[in-house]
């Protein structure tokens, strides 16, 4: 992509209605746009980010056999009528009547209308265990939206859905997303710690947050400081073993870890107090097993190896991928900018030109850009007429793990720059040299 042509509306200045690190950054770098109170479009720039933050969730929910399907943004009130919460959830959803006057809503959650679903199709508990999941816009109006899209009121939520025929194979459906959940946020890059937690308006009698530790954490949290070093389940884990995913969930758990809601101050007292964390923390993922809190009063249910007929168990699972985007920033930054993990960062590369017009700069640069972009990279190539320091600057902010930079000296020898964006390691080498280390 070339700057030149690219849409990416970069601030000068610091916007006065940010008050985090991640929402004065996104709007500084032209990732997002603020619509109305709590409800941001994402520019280009953004928008990468949060398609690569979500192809590592599909990712991870297909691996652990989840599968995905679509449901609509708008529900008939009446499947919420059904389950009990249509007047218990409160002023955060959002009432709305059609053409008809037939009571609708827009959904901030799917338990209704994946139930629905369900019921309709699924008779025989030869059909399970099933994990249904679908990546979607939902919208709960929040009294207090704030800190950009780390809190707003229309955001994209992950929800993963499980149905089985016992508490058991229902424990195991969960052990299943809790050890899926270690691995996207690793390869996010953070490190999210499991901690016991309220399952508010969902409902339920086991929940569990995942947290990652920042200053501007909404809430305060506490655990053992051995969580830190804990290995992630690796890319060969069994989803299918039982006992395997147990042995993750039961090591995760081992330990005291708990939000603010959950915190029992006897039992953090027992830790050992130089193993002891007390931090700010932002909640990224959010699980819940609930049992037949749905099936019920719905009427799903499916015929078991005894001939009779059992009220599925389900879970819910939830991640937010607008809520990761500035969650990975407020976790990877510095002074002058956004610092991406190369897994998630918008470009991989970006190829600057210190001297537009120059033959030497452009033709080097041209030819980088193109042997990038032919082996596969995404790749910015920075053409624009604006002065070095503005280049520098623009690249820093916005986080692209690696630059290329071509100034008229060094190519008249060869040689371009390479700078490590997190580090800030720079290195002169060769243009052949710089192409083989991305291309190889």
């Amino acid at each position: 992509m070339r700057l030149s042509r690219y849409f990416m509306p970069i601030l000068k200045e610091n916007p006065k209605e940010a008050e985090i690190v991640s929402h004065r950054l996104m709007l500084r770098a032209g990732m997002i746009r603020q619509q109305s109170q709590g409800i941001y479009s994402w520019l280009p720039l953004g928008k990468r980010v949060l398609d690569k933050v979500n192809a590592i969730i599909r990712e991870e929910q297909n691996r652990a056999g989840a599968i995905e399907l679509s449901m609509p943004t708008l529900q008939s009130a009446e499947l919420w009528q059904e389950s009990g919460r249509y007047d218990a959830y409160g002023k955060e959803m959002l009432r709305i009547k059609d053409r008809q006057d037939r009571p609708m809503l827009y959904g901030p959650t799917n338990e209704e209308m994946v139930t629905d679903i369900f019921r309709s199709s699924v008779k025989s508990y030869k059909d399970l265990p099933l994990n249904l999941y679908h990546i979607q816009l939902k919208f709960r109006d929040e009294i207090r939206p704030r800190f950009g899209t780390m809190r707003s009121r229309e955001f994209m939520m992950k929800d993963a859905y499980s149905f089985d025929l016992t508490r058991e194979g229902a424990e195991h459906s969960y052990n299943k997303m809790f050890a899926a959940y270690l691995r996207t946020f690793d390869r996010l890059g953070l490190r999210a710690i499991p901690m016991r937690a309220d399952t508010g308006p969902i409902g339920g009698n086991l929940s569990h947050e995942f947290i990652i530790l920042a200053d501007t954490g909404e809430s305060e949290v506490f655990c053992h400081k051995d969580f830190v070093g804990f290995d992630i389940p690796g890319e060969n884990t069994d989803f299918d073993s039982v006992d395997g995913l147990k042995a993750i969930f039961d090591k995760w758990t081992s330990l005291y870890a708990a939000t603010s809601e959950m915190h029992d101050e006897a039992a953090f007292d027992a830790v050992p107090e130089a193993e002891r964390l007390s931090a700010r923390g932002i909640e990224v993922g959010h699980i819940f097993y609930f049992g037949t809190k749905y099936s019920e009063p719905m009427g799903a249910k499916v015929q078991g190896p005894d001939g009779k007929e059992h009220f599925v168990h389900m879970g819910s699972y939830g991640i937010g991928p607008t809520r990761l985007v500035p969650a990975i920033i407020e976790a990877s930054h510095d002074d002058n900018g956004i610092i991406w993990p190369a897994s998630v960062a918008p470009f991989d590369v970006v190829v600057i030109n210190m001297k537009v017009g120059d033959e030497a700069c452009d033709d080097t640069c041209e030819l980088i850009y193109a042997a990038l972009k032919k082996a596969g990279k995404d790749v910015l190539y920075d053409d624009s007429d604006d002065r070095a320091g503005t280049k520098f600057a623009t690249a820093d902010l916005i986080g692209v793990p690696v630059q290329i930079i071509a100034g008229p000296r060094a190519v008249a020898n060869g040689e371009v720059e390479v700078k490590d964006r997190k580090t800030g390691a720079r290195e002169t080498m060769t243009i052949e040299a710089a192409i083989n280390r991305f291309v190889a």
